[in-house]
């Protein structure tokens, strides 16, 4: 599935004539930069005797005074009884908001990740808040077991993971938060409490998707699942075909989703289904980063002449099933994703998930500078106060804009009709929501600020991105 400039070339012969009418939009086009305004791919500058840090698409960028990585439960609640300022947590840096930017200290859960404990006759698991995904799950595949369902990045901590309604894909899948059993977290006093439904049922299920905000988490229980195998297949089809039975397709498969390629007609559906069958090579596929690269190319080449650009890809793109791969759930679940970016994606009522994804695509064609592919999800309620899918099942649409490229028109075109259609966003990704917005989608939403604010009377854990959110002005 790579398309090169070579390829552009030998495909736009044909059609040298028709160019040449049209070699002053070409010429125009040419002119064109991408680049956002104020983009620095480096880290910020930090004064003397301050840190630097950013996020991992570098949108968020800070300095703070300290970077605190604490050892220990006992140094953790030192740290936070000790610090002037403010503090934010951090977990990988995967999340696009401001949820974890500060200026005072930021608190690194490195030292409290790992294993904590297993229990083999529950299945549950205990690990420490800072534990990468890719190394629960290849620490629960030793244990022959494995999470029920995974995101398609790994990268993100258990801590910011579960903060943030991190989720992956299928009808009767829940987000990864719904696993928990149980937590610990150190609250603005220093205090360490141990919390599961039984023992403090609302700050449970407040905790369970905190942003954060309650304190910080040291530790997790987590159901587990026996390990298993999955059967992945990806098809690349017409986005019309596909788009008539988006729903069958839905439910008959265990994982779900599909990307649209703008401004090409095609989709790539990715499903995973159970089996038994032993693990296999995979048969097919490209490296995802050159597919990308290529759609990038098109877009740079031929965003001047939009039926040139389509035509070129419709050739080059192969159809059908152009992969074929059996391997652990935790193998083809999650990819990398090297190529940075920044993203929104919004949780709309799940009924409204195919009228929605059709008018986002058109949307996406009609804007030339646009090459990266869209991702549709499904996700399953759960109950937690601040879960995006509290309120039923819900699809999930994100869109995306490379790093260092302009996205203001996610918040101008795309982000108006998630909100008409009732959609929820997702607390990692762009979004310009506030308080009062917040307060109409989340029934329970004044709810958790109320918990928050006796948790942390002083709002020690918030910062300007909170502050929003929460309705709280810092300065008073």
């Amino acid at each position: 599935m790579k398309i090169t400039r070579r390829h552009m070339l030998i495909g736009a012969g044909g059609t040298a004539l028709a160019a040449g009418a049209v070699a002053a939009q070409k010429f125009s086009w040419d002119r064109k930069t991408f680049t956002r305004s104020g983009y620095v791919e480096a880290a910020p500058v930090a004064p003397p005797g301050e840190a630097s840090w950013m996020n991992w698409s570098g949108i968020e960028r800070a300095t703070p005074k300290q970077i605190a990585f604490p050892d220990s439960v006992d140094a953790l609640s030192r740290t936070i009884t000790g610090a002037a300022g403010r503090i934010r947590p951090v977990g990988s840096g995967h999340s696009f908001t401001g949820l974890s930017t500060t200026e005072d200290t930021l608190l690194m859960l490195n030292g409290l990740s790992g294993l904590i404990s297993y229990d083999a006759a529950s299945g549950e698991a205990r690990f420490g808040a800072g534990t990468p995904l890719f190394d629960v799950s290849e620490i629960l595949s030793g244990y022959g077991r494995a999470l029920d369902n995974q995101p398609d990045i790994d990268m993100q901590t258990l801590a910011g993971a579960f903060a943030t309604g991190t989720h992956g894909t299928g009808n009767d899948l829940a987000a990864l938060h719904d696993n928990i059993t149980a937590f610990q977290i150190v609250t603005a006093d220093g205090s360490v409490r141990d919390i599961t439904a039984a023992t403090d049922p609302a700050l449970f299920e407040a905790g369970k998707v905190s942003l954060g905000a309650l304190g910080v988490m040291t530790a997790f229980t987590i159901r587990t699942v026996p390990a298993y195998r999955l059967k992945r297949v990806l098809t690349v089809e017409d986005s019309k075909a596909f788009l008539s039975r988006l729903e069958q397709t839905a439910a008959a498969h265990r994982n779900f989703e599909f990307y649209y390629f703008p401004h090409t007609g095609l989709v790539a559906s990715i499903v995973h289904d159970i089996t038994d069958a032993p693990v296999t090579d995979a048969v097919g596929g490209e490296d995802d980063d050159d597919f990308l690269w290529g759609l990038k190319t098109l877009r740079d080449e031929l965003g001047w002449a939009p039926w040139l650009r389509r035509l070129i890809a419709r050739s080059e793109f192969p159809r059908g099933v152009v992969e074929e791969r059996v391997d652990e759930s935790r193998l083809v679940l999650s990819t990398t994703r090297p190529t940075r970016f920044n993203e929104m994606e919004y949780h709309l009522p799940r009924a409204m998930g195919p009228e929605m994804v059709e008018r986002v695509m058109r949307k996406l064609d009609q804007r030339s500078e646009i090459f990266f592919p869209m991702e549709y999800r499904h996700i399953a309620q759960d109950t937690a106060w601040l879960s995006p899918f509290n309120a039923g099942p819900r699809a999930s649409i994100a869109i995306h804009a490379l790093a260092s490229e302009c996205h203001d028109y996610f918040f101008t075109e795309f982000e108006p009709m998630y909100r008409e259609a009732g959609g929820r966003p997702h607390w990692g990704k762009l979004h310009t929501l506030g308080h009062a917005e917040l307060t109409g989608l989340y029934p329970e939403f004044e709810r958790f600020n109320a918990v928050r604010a006796e948790l942390d009377p002083k709002g020690k854990f918030l910062n300007t991105h909170l502050a929003k959110l929460f309705g709280v002005n810092l300065d008073a």
